[in-house]
């Protein structure tokens, strides 16, 4: 059962429709967004109309000069693309179930709003504004940085000649720019973020879905910033293969827990070795004596943050549930992400009570998450889009650092894998016995060794 269905959010459809100039940091909300209802199984989905504008121009050599509204050619292309992103969008409502769709696109003037505000109406599609407006010279060229290095339309070019014509192109959407105001658009539903949350205008807020929505932006930021997730060291429990307890760390673990301090320097580099992360911690002495060593003044504990709760389970070996809960051993690899443990937890009751743990992680900027296997997969999985059915079959090894970096077009994730070693708690679908297949084990190999993956 889905944590919100269409019927337990009126039965409403939303199209949430981005309004603002380049390097605002639109398609990064827009990705949050999606990844954000998805994790709370609210099907949605985003329509980039850049990605659209690229598959017409082809080969096409994109500069600034393709956005000047005179450039007859280009605005073809431009309105081309935006017409088969909402044909795409409507599809998708019609055929898939869709909940709540994205058009990612500057939308700028008030007839193009008027235009996809009659789409929706005549649809019975909601529509609500989101515009992102900033004027902060500094945030802008952040924002610009972080474009011109993962954007496709800055692929193998210069970063100095890449930033000269991103400020030219927004220089050509200026001239016909029209902010949302409500003087203007009092009947319009519609959310207003200036410079980056300093200041948020909210205007007829009706639905359910909507409110979700309008809380969960109201928590962002798009400033550059980076979260370090990793499991506690290797502990007692691990060692014997028992799931659950409050066990202490082995003398393995307690190893990793010295050492940490130096992997943790490392993953942040020395143009940033003073940066003063917060470490949360669950409520387990496994992650607190993880994080001992750590030199970081601000450590918080989170109940949210422990490891799924294996009721009736609590303590047991996979052998042993095996043997006297043979029906219940069964259910759980045949759906793991909807199994209930007897007295205890399911993934998807780890993804509710992690909502407030994400929320505040939103309005963070570099923290230090020391949690378990399964908080962790879910953490992951909310960050990298992963499918919910999916997340309980990922492999998070022990003693492996794991930065994510969140960018407009990408998330950038790099590990660490300290060479201290640890016992496998991964246990493979239709077994009792704890360890990874030896292509799983390869493909982690290789998912270290590479010091960059992306995933869109």
């Amino acid at each position: 059962m889905p944590v919100y269905s269409v019927s337990h959010v009126e039965n409403v459809r939303i199209c949430v429709i981005m309004v603002g100039l380049p390097a605002r940091g639109k398609s990064l909300i827009a990705q949050k967004i999606v990844r954000y209802l998805l994790w709370l199984s609210i099907k949605a989905k985003c329509f980039n109309v850049g990605s659209y504008r690229r598959q017409l121009a082809g080969d096409t050599a994109i500069t600034a000069e393709f956005f000047n509204p005179d450039n007859r050619d280009g605005w073809s292309v431009r309105v081309e693309a935006v017409n088969r992103a909402t044909e795409d969008m409507m599809r998708w409502f019609a055929e898939e179930n869709g909940v709540v769709g994205i058009i990612d696109a500057t939308n700028l003037t008030k007839q193009r709003r008027s235009d996809l505000l009659k789409l929706c109406r005549e649809n019975l599609i909601e529509p609500i504004f989101l515009e992102s407006w900033c004027d902060d010279q500094d945030l802008i060229l952040q924002n610009i940085a972080d474009v011109k290095t993962t954007s496709p339309d800055y692929v193998d070019v210069d970063p100095a000649v890449a930033t000269d014509d991103f400020l030219s192109r927004i220089s050509q959407y200026e001239r016909n720019y029209q902010t949302l105001n409500v003087a203007d658009d009092e009947d319009l539903t519609f959310i207003k973020l200036v410079n980056v949350g300093s200041q948020i205008i909210v205007n007829r807020i009706e639905s359910y879905l909507e409110s979700r929505i309008v809380y969960y932006v109201m928590n962002l930021h798009i400033k550059p910033r980076s979260i370090w997730l990793l499991r506690h060291g290797e502990s007692e429990y691990n060692l014997t293969g028992q799931i659950g307890g409050d066990s202490n760390l082995s003398e393995r673990g307690w190893r990793y827990a010295k050492k940490l301090p130096e992997i943790v320097l490392k993953s942040l580099g020395e143009e940033h070795e003073h940066t003063n992360l917060t470490v949360w911690t669950s409520t387990l002495k496994r992650t607190q004596q993880t994080a001992s060593f750590l030199p970081y003044q601000k450590k918080l504990e989170w109940k949210a943050l422990d490891e799924l709760d294996a009721g009736e389970c609590d303590g047991m070996t996979y052998e042993e549930i095996e043997q006297q809960f043979p029906e219940d051993f069964k259910a759980r690899d045949d759906n793991k992400y909807e199994y209930r443990y007897r007295g205890g937890e399911s993934y998807r009751d780890i993804v509710i009570r992690l909502e407030p743990i994400i929320m505040e992680l939103e309005r963070q900027e570099n923290i230090l998450i020391i949690t378990h296997q399964a908080v962790l997969r879910c953490l992951y999985a909310y960050f990298m889009n992963v499918p919910q059915e999916e997340s309980p079959w990922m492999s998070i090894p022990l003693h492996t650092l794991i930065k994510l970096e969140p960018r407009a077009y990408l998330t950038l994730v790099s590990r660490i894998k300290a060479d201290i070693p640890a016992v496998s708690t991964y246990k493979e679908k239709g077994t009792s016995q704890l360890g990874e297949l030896a292509s799983e084990v390869s493909n982690s190999r290789d998912l270290i060794l590479n010091s960059l993956q992306a995933s869109v």
